[in-house]
């Protein structure tokens, strides 16, 4: 793989979502958006990163916020990491498909209408944290699951990359430092392994 030479323009990083993006109880370059900007920083990509999520949000609410803060121009590199809140609240999953389908066309169109610019991530098991101590970590797993095979079918029709974090964020039922001190949301320990399963991906991208 060769790396691309120093350039004095950065690279345009639009990344959409919810807690898991706007990177709740950690700060500001602990998010995996902005580690991955650091590590393709060494890779001598420059890369200007723009972030619109906020915890809580659902795919209608991320529409909203989205909405109220338009993306400006096209980006060379987009990421959508959405869905964890409808599962929280018990949303239905073909309510989830159609807002996720929409939410991931809208995705394409901020990276130029290329699909092969856009990463999606699957939604993490907040199930194995210390937040969801006597609840059914079994029901939460399989309800996840659930959902991201809605939006890995989704990925693939679209024809975009698709990144899996669920997997790691299962590590932290055995190494509690992936996980923040809030006892729910990732740790700046794991938002790196999901900005170094990313990477690569971007890397070929922007190449």
């Amino acid at each position: 793989m060769t790396t691309p030479a120093p350039s004095s323009q950065s690279v345009r990083f639009l990344a959409l979502g919810d807690s898991y993006t706007i990177g709740k109880s950690v700060v500001e370059n602990e998010r995996w958006p902005n580690q991955l900007a650091a590590m393709l920083s060494n890779k001598n990509i420059q890369t200007d990163v723009t972030i619109i999520a906020r915890t809580g949000w659902t795919t209608s609410e991320l529409w909203q916020g989205i909405q109220a803060n338009p993306p400006q121009g096209k980006y060379d590199l987009v990421s959508l990491l959405i869905g964890v809140n409808n599962q929280y609240r018990g949303y239905d999953l073909d309510t989830y498909r159609d807002e996720f389908r929409f939410l991931l066309e809208k995705t394409i169109e901020y990276a130029g209408g290329k699909p092969e610019h856009v990463i999606l991530l699957s939604i993490p098991d907040w199930g194995v944290t210390p937040f969801a101590s006597g609840r059914d970590r079994d029901k939460i797993a399989n309800d996840i699951d659930a959902f991201n095979l809605i939006n890995l079918d989704e990925s693939k029709k679209m024809g975009v990359h698709y990144v899996d974090v669920t997997l790691a964020s299962r590590e932290a039922l055995k190494d509690p430092g992936l996980v923040a001190g809030d006892g729910l949301h990732p740790s700046a320990k794991m938002y790196a392994e999901w900005a170094k399963l990313v990477l690569p991906i971007a890397i070929r991208i922007l190449e």
